[in-house]
């Protein structure tokens, strides 16, 4: 399909489609940076070491060829040399092939760390399609692994002829020297010629490193579809949030309605704004704003308050300063005290009248002490309900 052609991905890729690209298993890796380190690694370690590697050898070699008469008489002897020169064998090499594993496995996680997956071991049938493996034999990926095969055939040939014609005289010197000084500077040559020859790879290492992690990234590209989905799948449907975001509104709305029947007055504007407070003597330190809204919330407020005779009190400033400033559950603030301290003494000499009803009914508080810079519309002359 066209959108899943290369040309349209050419968004880089997300943070969570590298994730899962290396939880499957991919990642940028550089065999010749590997080739490299263990090439390097391996020849200065011989190079290192041949001294006590030829001793090492030289002991086995000599037990190997030495007559022993205890062998004559005891053919199982036989074995127990075998053993102990193995033994030896393998404590001559142990530091070559050690070096060796440390760096193949620093060289496989340099570029792309450590990563520990089982997924790239699942049977793909996909795999075994014969036109897929004859489009990775004609992909991009596969002449640049040709051309670099070929460059570096060429490339390490030609430093080691050079090395070599370098040293055309002091190899024909060699005939006419001792058999022990010759040996050596044979050895010395072959070690420094080595050392010359891998290091021509960083050349290679140079180009190949950045070009597996460009490769790497290409491949992992997405389009702007892709990128919508994943954001689909990670945040959610926008319609199913927004549902869940609804029910969730409306729950908090029932709770807060819950809590009405529960307060100890209702302050109104007297038609947009609606503010239930409580007061619980030795729970709260100050009176608590329980329930709050406007429009239609405010409207179903008074409702809840009027039949659960809830008293209710039209105070505009008072209810819009607690209605901007003050969150649910949250208790008012010091600057409000002395108003609402005059609206809660006022409630409870009405309760106090409604009980025993005697005498005339308490009269609200009116023009209660609300600081200008609490009431939202103190700067309006007038204000509409």
């Amino acid at each position: 399909m066209a959108e899943d052609s290369d040309l349209e991905k050419t968004e880089p890729a997300s943070p969570r489609r590298l994730e899962k690209a290396r939880e499957e298993g991919q990642v940028a890796r550089s065999r010749e940076l590997t080739t490299f380190l263990m090439l390097l690694g391996g020849v200065s370690t011989l190079w290192l070491g041949a001294g006590w590697m030829y001793q090492q050898l030289g002991s086995i070699y000599h037990r190997g060829l030495a007559f022993d008469q205890i062998v004559i008489a005891d053919p199982g002897q036989m074995i127990v040399n075998a053993v102990y020169m193995f033994g030896l064998g393998l404590l001559a090499v142990a530091p070559v092939m050690g070096v060796l594993a440390v760096l193949a496995v620093l060289g496989s996680v340099a570029m792309g760390g450590l990563v520990i997956s089982t997924k790239a071991l699942e049977p793909k049938f996909s795999r075994m399609n014969p036109l897929s493996g004859l489009q990775r034999l004609v992909s991009m990926q596969s002449l640049v692994e040709l051309f670099k095969a070929v460059g570096k055939s060429l490339l390490i040939g030609g430093v080691a002829a050079w090395v070599i014609w370098g040293n055309r005289d002091a190899m024909l010197d060699l005939i006419g020297a001792p058999v022990q000084a010759a040996i050596a500077k044979a050895l010395d040559m072959v070690a420094i010629s080595c050392i010359i020859v891998v290091a021509t790879l960083l050349l290679i290492v140079a180009i190949d490193a950045p070009w597996q992690l460009f490769s790497h990234l290409k491949k992992l590209r997405m389009s702007k579809q892709d990128l919508k989905q994943e954001h689909k799948e990670s945040e959610g449907d926008p319609q199913i949030k927004a549902r869940i975001k609804q029910q969730q509104r409306a729950m908090s709305r029932r709770r807060m309605m819950s809590q009405v029947p529960m307060a100890d007055v209702v302050v109104t504007n007297p038609l947009r704004f609606a503010v239930a407070l409580r007061y619980q003597e030795g729970v709260n330190g100050a009176p608590t704003v329980i329930a709050k809204g406007s429009g239609l919330i405010a409207a179903r407020i008074r409702e809840i308050a009027t039949e659960h005779k809830v008293p209710i009190l039209e105070a505009p400033p008072l209810a819009r300063a607690l209605h901007k400033h003050v969150e649910l559950d949250q208790e008012i603030p010091a600057a409000l005290y002395t108003a609402v301290a005059e609206v809660l003494a006022w409630v409870f000499q009405l309760r106090t009248w409604r009980q025993h009803g005697k005498g005339a009914e308490p009269t609200a508080p009116r023009k209660l002490p609300v600081p200008t810079n609490l009431d939202p519309l103190a700067s309006q002359p007038t204000e509409s309900a």
